[in-house]
This record gives structure tokens, C-alpha cells and sequence, in this order.
């Protein structure tokens, strides 16, 4: 029993262990950025949790009905027709990061900046996909990608700022708003900008910059 015990407390607390070192690492690199330790931990919880957050900007009528039913717990629902779309922004995924952006913007080349916003928001937009039913969807890692290494190939002096700025602001853009006259064909009663797959790829823009600073 002590035996089992103990590996049962090794399985509850590596995790822990390990959430802690990547918070640690992150806040660390964050400071790098020109944030203090504790400023970087509150940015970092905020984020996370305004992804609970939305507000909402927009509400147009509209009218869909799915015709495919989705299965459910051993049986099938049919989703009722939809007459109203709310459209928000998310906090954490959008509005924060949106507000960091601009704060680093007069640490980061300008040229290099726009030229890497404008690739990212281009791949972005490509590769992200308005789903019925779920939203839009892209892989997360397309915007952390595509920004640092465009970042640390552009501007080596200072890559850690625009692979930020030009992460945030492309996924945002090429993924959400310029596929905002899709969300009618979402089928959805709530959109939210920054939030699903495009918050995810937002955070780990911002753990990927701070760590290559």
C-alpha cells in the first residue's frame, strides 16, 4: 500500500512539477521582452483566463438549419435552426495579446514587422477553414511558425518582438477577419474572434517569441 501510495503521489505531483518549470521558463523569457517576472505571470493569467471571456460587437439575423445530425451519447441530434449570430471578441485570445502587440511595436523594426505580419496573415488565411458546427479551424502551430522563424531570419538583432506582433496580429487577421463573411455558414449563434483554434495558436505565438528572445 505504501508502495502505491507513493506512485500514486509521483503521478499527481509531476504534472504539477512540470506546469511549474513551464511557467517559470516562460515568465523568464517573457521578462525578456521587457516585462518584469510578475508582470509576465499576470499577462500569461490573464490570458488564459480571458479565453473565457467574450464580448460581444456584432448581432445579424440570420437563418440556418443543419441538415446533417451529430451523434450524441448513443443517439443523434438534430441542432435547431439558428435566426441569430452573436459575433465577439474574445479577451484572452484576441483583445489582450492585441494590446502586448502594440506595446512591443516600438521595440521591433517596422519594415520587418509589416513584411512578416503581411506573410503570416496571408498563411493564415490560406490555410484556415470555417467548419459548420465548429468554427473556424487552423493548425495551431501555422502562426508560431511562420512568425519566428520569418522573425529570426528578417531581424536577428531583435526577433523576439516581431515574431510576436506579426503571430497575434497575422492569425487574427488572415484567420478570423478576413473570413468574417463566412460565419454566417457556420451555422453558429456565437462566433468568437480569438477564440477555438486561433487562441491556441495566439498563446503559443507568444510562449514561442518570449522564448527566443
Amino acid at each position: 500500500m505504501g508502495c502505491l501510495g507513493l506512485i500514486l503521489l509521483i503521478l499527481i505531483t509531476l504534472p504539477v512539477f512540470f506546469i511549474l518549470i513551464f511557467l517559470n521558463i516562460v515568465t523568464i523569457s517573457f521578462s525578456k521582452l521587457g516585462l518584469s517576472p510578475e508582470s509576465a505571470f499576470i499577462l500569461l493569467f490573464a490570458m488564459l483566463l480571458g479565453s473565457t471571456i467574450n464580448i460581444p460587437i456584432s448581432r445579424q439575423r440570420i437563418a440556418y438549419r443543419s441538415a446533417r445530425p451529430y451523434y450524441m451519447h448513443f443517439f443523434f441530434y438534430v441542432p435547431p435552426p439558428v435566426t441569430h449570430q452573436v459575433v465577439t471578441v474574445n479577451v484572452g485570445g484576441a483583445i489582450i495579446p492585441v494590446c502586448f502587440a502594440f506595446y512591443l511595436l516600438p521595440l521591433a523594426p517596422l519594415l520587418s514587422t509589416v513584411v512578416v505580419t503581411a506573410v503570416v496573415v496571408m498563411v493564415t488565411k490560406w490555410l484556415a477553414r470555417p467548419v459548420a458546427g465548429m468554427g473556424i479551424t487552423m493548425p495551431f502551430w501555422i502562426p508560431p511558425l511562420f512568425s519566428a522563424g520569418l522573425a529570426l531570419l528578417l531581424s536577428r538583432d531583435n526577433p523576439a518582438p516581431v515574431a510576436y506582433i506579426s503571430g497575434v496580429l497575422g492569425a487574427l487577421i488572415g484567420a478570423d477577419l478576413l473570413n468574417w463573411p463566412s460565419f454566417r455558414k457556420l451555422g453558429a449563434q456565437v462566433v468568437s474572434i480569438g477564440g477555438a483554434g486561433v487562441f491556441d495558436g495566439v498563446f503559443l505565438t507568444g510562449i514561442v517569441a518570449a522564448l527566443i528572445a
